[in-house]
C-alpha cells in the first residue's frame, strides 16, 4: 500500500519530467526554426486565464483554450 508521501514523491517526479519535456521542447523548436518560431504561453489563476504569445493569431487561439477551460473549471465547480 502506497503512503502519502510515496504518492507525493511520484506526483512530483511526474510534474518535473514533463516541464523537462516541455521545456526541451521549446529549446528544440528555437533551434530548428529560429525566425518562424511562435511562441506562447497560458496562465491559470483558478478560473481566470492569463494569456501571453509572440503574435496576435498564437495568443487569439491560446485564449480560446484558456476561455475553453475556464468554462470547463466553473461547469465541473458547480456541480460538485
Amino acid at each position: 500500500m502506497r503512503t502519502s508521501q510515496d504518492i507525493l514523491r511520484i506526483g512530483a517526479t511526474v510534474m518535473l519530467v514533463g516541464f523537462i519535456i516541455i521545456l526541451v521542447g521549446i529549446v528544440l523548436t528555437i533551434i530548428q526554426h529560429p525566425a518562424s518560431s511562435q511562441m506562447g504561453g497560458l496562465i491559470m489563476l483558478g478560473p481566470i486565464p492569463i494569456v501571453f504569445g509572440s503574435s496576435p493569431e498564437i495568443t487569439t487561439n491560446i485564449l480560446g483554450l484558456g476561455l475553453i477551460v475556464s468554462i470547463l473549471y466553473l461547469f465541473l465547480w458547480k456541480k460538485r
